[in-house]
């Protein structure tokens, strides 16, 4: 059995088997899905996850310090893109959010030092029944928000941050009638 919200579709079901609450700490692949979280922000993630790869390939695999260099003309192009959501807003904050993401890095020796500080460097480990128990946020998603507010980043509300946590690994939010659960669970 797997978490209710994984569906029948193959891209959702491999993501939520493979990939969503494995602890990441690669700085380049936290970026990625920050970025990916924020662009979801008002779409579903199924959208998301289907443009994925053509988010890699216009935002240079999520490269932040090549992201920080970007001009309007990039955006331009970014904006002509259709494969991925062609919103300036959200194309402009994923290259103000690789600026300071870049200021991070340099501040705390990586951005997963940063990130992982806010969970006490483990992942928190839940005991959900059922998905209308898993919360929208919490209290550490809120300290990771204000705190991203503050150094400048954009589309990085608490509700954003909750999800970044779950897709990262930094909350074991797998159901526990779900396979992943016990094989995420850090006694």
């Amino acid at each position: 059995m797997r978490c209710a919200w994984a569906g029948s579709d193959p891209l959702y079901v491999a993501y939520h088997d493979l990939e969503w609450g494995v602890p990441v700490h690669d700085d380049r692949l936290l970026f990625d899905f920050l970025i990916l979280e924020g662009a979801q922000a008002g779409l579903s993630w199924s959208t998301i996850l289907k443009k994925r790869e053509n988010y890699r390939t216009a935002f240079d695999q999520f490269d932040p310090a090549a992201i920080a260099r970007y001009d309007e003309a990039k955006v331009g192009a970014l904006l002509n893109d259709p494969g991925i959501v062609r919103n300036r807003r959200k194309i402009e904050a994923t290259i103000i959010n690789a600026r300071a993401f870049l200021e991070i890095q340099d501040k705390f020796g990586s951005f997963d030092a940063y990130a992982w500080q806010f969970v006490g460097g483990k992942p928190i480990q839940n005991a959900w029944k059922s998905l209308q128990e898993i919360p929208a946020n919490t209290a550490e998603s809120g300290a990771i928000s204000k705190d991203l507010l503050q150094r400048g980043l954009k589309f990085v509300g608490t509700t954003i941050c909750y999800a970044f946590m779950q897709a990262v690994g930094m909350v074991n939010d797998h159901t526990i009638d779900c396979f992943r659960y016990p094989q995420l669970s850090i006694k």
